[in-house]
């Protein structure tokens, strides 16, 4: 499929250099009727070439793209998308139609005399509004689901994990019983405190520091971001979340799970997907490969960017709880 990409391209480019030649050329010879009909008959022949390269892209390449959101907040995202993926279309198809159609139906002829058409103001009236009006729309939907990541209420009752960058990995930290961070700054980075968590505050003492997400399924998680050096971007694509973690400043977005690890292995676009990639690791002679929610960064960040990941393990709430009761304190750790 790339390989035919690329030939598309190149013919693409070779036509319309060609093209620009021949009007570089500043020919004299005006072009006839038959050049006309010509001219018109191709536009319809690429109009049905577009139309199967767009179809055969919507279906070929569907594969690639992410299965179906893992969050309740993110269902809303992928509502978003969908909605203006086929306002898009429908107008995409529509216009290339008239486009098209137009120059063959209304090709040169030496018989036909041109109408000259001023200006409508009830034309102009109706392609202005519309538009603005599907946008306000789109943009008014957007912003309200955007609040609802963003803004937590304490009637929410939200489990509060940190989310802490640095080149080139992520370090989590689950609030204790109190639910509530305790203070952190660089300035407290020393030894085996790595995400400079500040130990003089009470709210620190019950504080879990991990490598590795593990979320319960069902109950909303509001994620605070700090990052130790540079510009990160904390992307979790199957959530349809991502936030820039910004040195000096707390960012912050919440989600709730809705499907379990072992769950998301057995929906069919997962198992599809991996199929298809353990297909070409076997040709390679690598190891078969097991979906995981994973924690990205989304930022270019430096050498080994593209290394720094970190897994995340939703689960039943019940079996959450276990294995958070198994994780030492800060203050059982730093002492």
């Amino acid at each position: 499929m790339l390989a035919l990409f690329y030939i598309f391209i190149a013919v693409a480019l070779g036509v319309s250099f060609w093209q620009i030649t021949r009007v570089m050329n500043l020919r004299s010879v005006i072009a006839t009727d038959k050049d006309n009909d010509t001219q018109g008959k191709l536009a319809l022949g690429f109009l049905a070439f577009l139309y199967a390269m767009m179809i055969y892209c919507l279906i070929a390449m569907n594969v690639i793209m992410l299965p179906e959101a893992s969050s309740i907040e993110g269902e809303h995202d992928d509502n978003l998308f969908n909605i203006t993926f086929w306002l898009i279309g429908i107008v995409q198809f529509a216009m290339q139609f008239l486009i098209f159609y137009f120059s063959y139906k209304y090709r040169g002829n030496k018989n036909n005399k041109a109408l000259f058409y001023a200006d409508s103001h009830k034309l102009e009236l109706i392609w202005t509004v519309i538009p603005a009006v599907t946008i306000v729309l789109l943009i008014g939907y957007g912003l309200v689901q955007w609040n609802n990541i963003m803004y937590v209420g304490e009637d929410e009752n939200p489990i509060v994990i940190e989310v802490y960058s640095q080149q080139f990995r992520w370090d989590a930290r689950y609030a204790g019983e109190d639910n509530q961070l305790g203070l952190g700054n660089v300035n407290f980075i020393k030894g085996i405190n790595t995400m400079g968590v500040d130990m003089s505050d009470p709210n620190s003492q019950d504080d879990k520091q991990v490598t590795e997400l593990y979320l319960p399924k069902g109950k909303k998680i509001l994620f605070k971001f700090r990052s130790q050096d540079v510009l990160h971007s904390a992307y979790m694509p199957h959530f349809r979340a991502q936030m820039n973690c910004v040195p000096g400043m707390v960012t912050q977005f919440a989600f709730t799970p809705k499907y379990t690890t072992e769950e998301m292995r057995q929906n069919s676009e997962v198992i599809a997907k991996t199929n298809g990639i353990n297909k070409i690791r076997k040709a390679k002679g690598e190891d078969p490969y097991v979906f995981d929610y994973l924690l990205l960064c989304n930022k270019i960040c430096g050498a080994s960017h593209y290394n720094m990941q970190m897994k995340i393990t939703v689960v039943e709430e019940a079996d959450y709880k276990k294995w958070l009761s198994e994780q030492k304190t800060l203050a059982q750790v730093i002492k």
